[in-house]
């Protein structure tokens, strides 16, 4: 959400960015038992031996978003297998919740108000 809403920003400011979102679907990595529960641990691995892609293709869609020239601003990108789990990269539909856009701008609201830093396109610095 937060990237479509710098694309909503960048655009509405006439900046020529791009910003795109990727995720890498189901990749065999340490995530898996980075903060389940013990018990849960030997399922991750029975699942990531069983379902997971390997890392350097999970990489692919962050890859693929930064690199080819042709995506439009706001693209999401992820694998083209089923249920976006695993396969090689594509544009691809983010949860429906993802595309409202009060919830972009609430967010972006809230993340200057944390972080204490806001950005305001076409200023030459950011406050």
């Amino acid at each position: 959400m937060f990237a479509f809403e710098l694309q909503r920003r960048a655009a509405e400011a006439g900046v020529g960015l791009k910003s795109m979102a990727a995720h890498p679907g189901y990749s065999r990595t340490n995530l898996q038992f980075a903060a389940p529960p013990v018990y849960e641990r030997p399922f991750m691995a029975v699942g990531n031996v069983l379902f997971g892609q390997s890392a350097d293709i999970g990489a692919l869609p962050t890859l693929y978003a930064a690199t080819v020239p042709d995506l439009p601003g706001g693209t999401y990108v992820g694998p083209s297998g089923f249920m976006e789990q695993r396969g090689y990269p594509h544009a691809v539909t983010a949860a429906g919740k993802a595309y409202d856009e009060d919830q972009w701008r609430r967010l972006w609201e809230v993340s200057e108000e944390l972080t204490g830093v806001s950005y305001e396109f076409g200023s030459s610095a950011a406050g």
